[in-house]
């Protein structure tokens, strides 16, 4: 009885991986950059002594026009 050949690896599969993990580590960058700009946001407001958030609100705006613009440029790349 002879063995079976070995398997060979699918490339589709080789480029699903590879999609994954471009799309993760995309999502990872969003909440990064949104995270850190509110963290900033509540510390500034603390430092200040501001009694509404206006800081944190100010830099969480920004943190998501920042990482929709960096979410937009690098899906525009031709990868």
């Amino acid at each position: 009885m002879a063995a079976a050949p070995p398997k060979l690896p699918d490339p589709n599969e080789s480029d699903r991986l590879r999609a994954f993990a471009k799309y993760s580590g995309l999502a990872f960058q969003m909440l990064a950059i949104i995270g850190v700009c509110t963290w900033g946001g509540l510390k500034l407001d603390e430092y200040v002594g501001n009694d509404k958030p206006w800081y944190t609100i100010g830099l969480m705006v920004f943190g998501l026009i920042a990482a929709t613009y960096q979410v937009i440029r690098s899906l525009s790349r031709n990868d």
